[in-house]
């Protein structure tokens, strides 16, 4: 099958050759269209990359840091935690997920869901509903932990 490997081997060539082209562009060697030759980013730069508030998505990490975390994207402002059981009550767990809306300081840049399981006869988790106040109280305590943030960097 000379017709397969030839395929296979061009293939391989246009990969490396990509490849070869990106590693090159990011070291200086061919220009860049913005004329930063490879530098590394500026803080400017990082910080206009990342499209969501800076002391909310802090403050966000901050307040659940007691929970385990499931996932965390700065670039899309939403924060996942895995599920958490508290010592004292073991028959039952949380889950939460932070979204930041806006690269604003703002109370509707914020949303939080949290989700409740509770433990059956049987020991299987059941979904259960939670006291609406409770994503009220997160956000709440979130925001409180995003202005401080902001208070103390002013001041410092």
């Amino acid at each position: 099958m000379p017709f397969v490997r030839g395929t296979r081997i061009r293939g391989l060539i246009m990969v490396v050759a990509a490849l070869s082209a990106v590693s090159l562009g990011a070291c200086g060697a061919i220009p860049n269209p913005l004329g930063n030759k490879g530098k590394a980013r500026s803080a400017a730069d990082s910080a206009a990359a990342i499209s969501v508030n800076g002391y909310l998505w802090r403050a966000s990490l901050d307040t659940l840091s007691f929970m385990p975390l499931a996932s965390a994207d700065p670039y899309g402002g939403v924060i996942v935690t895995d599920w958490y059981v508290n010592p004292e009550k073991a028959d039952e767990r949380f889950k939460c997920t932070v979204y930041i809306l806006d690269s604003r300081l703002r109370a509707d840049g914020l949303n939080v869901s949290v989700f409740k399981q509770n433990r059956d006869a049987t020991g299987a988790w059941i979904d259960a509903p939670h006291a609406g106040q409770t994503e009220t109280d997160i956000e709440n305590s979130i925001l409180t932990r995003a202005r401080q943030l902001r208070l103390s960097n002013i001041k410092g």
